[in-house]
């Protein structure tokens, strides 16, 4: 079961851009050990409510709660530092450096106690710390120093992707369509790393389009629509068909006794 207390606790998130409300006074609660699916339609918000709040834009208005502590991210960084980690389509990966390298950018081991920027990089306790982390999530490569990410397929750099994140991450990780250039078996491979991550008690945000990957893999699922919430529903109350109801608008609210539209 997931935990009671919310990870992450999101109220009255509201974002405009000029005349256009992308996100518009949502609610959200983000447990430990769950994998949160957060689905829509294009422009739905989704990655905008996410963008608030690993700190990458600030909101117009509402709150986030970070383990019931009020908080504010000015950046991405200070949302890594408190323990929340996001995964964007691109990867942001280094391309010339090897998988313990990119485990380690920002947080490189040095020998002594001169400061990263000016200590000889401890390459070896960079290679040793990435394998334990790998291990520690069955994850399986072909090399962990002295070859470039970019020699690696899309799967296996999604995989670096992912340790690097649940490796640092402590309370949330957030993935914006993980599976969006992947095939069948790398997208599995993938999810199961996900649903490994929640096991540890980390919460998981997932942001896809692929309803077969939310029927499958997501605890709970979440649907934007217009910047709104209009559903937060256990996947056990899901299928497919409602899913594409409740994101085009078909169904208006939810069955009596779940959560209904905020602009009801």
């Amino acid at each position: 079961m997931a935990a009671e207390t919310p990870v992450v606790e999101c109220k009255g998130l509201t974002k405009r851009f000029g005349s256009i409300v992308a996100v518009d006074s949502v609610d959200l609660d983000i447990r430990g050990s769950e994998v949160l699916a957060l689905i829509g339609d294009n422009g739905a918000g989704k990655s905008t409510l996410v963008k608030m709040i690993c700190g990458a834009i600030q909101p117009d208005m509402g709150e986030i709660f970070l383990q019931g502590e009020l908080v504010s991210f000015e950046t991405p960084h200070e949302a890594r530092m408190r323990g929340i980690e996001t995964i964007w389509q691109d990867l942001a990966l280094a391309p010339s450096l090897d998988v313990a390298g990119n485990l380690y950018v920002g947080r490189e081991v040095v020998y002594g106690r001169l400061p990263r920027i000016l200590g000889l990089l401890n390459r070896r306790a960079m290679a040793r710390g990435a394998e334990e982390r790998l291990r520690g999530l069955e994850i399986s490569l072909p090399a962990i120093s002295g070859v470039p990410v970019a020699n690696l397929s899309g799967g296996q750099r999604q995989a670096v992707a992912i340790a690097r994140a649940a490796a640092w991450a402590t309370d949330a990780l957030m993935m914006d369509e993980p599976t969006a250039a992947l095939g069948v078996k790398q997208s599995q491979a993938t999810l199961e790393l996900a649903r490994s991550v929640a096991a540890r008690g980390l919460a998981v945000v997932l942001i896809t389009h692929n309803l077969p990957h939310v029927m499958q893999y997501a605890d709970r699922i979440v649907v934007l629509r217009h910047g709104r919430k209009v559903a937060d529903l256990p996947r056990s109350d899901a299928t497919p068909e409602r899913l594409v109801s409740l994101i085009v608008g078909f169904e208006s609210a939810p069955e009596d006794g779940e959560q209904r539209e905020q602009h009801e």
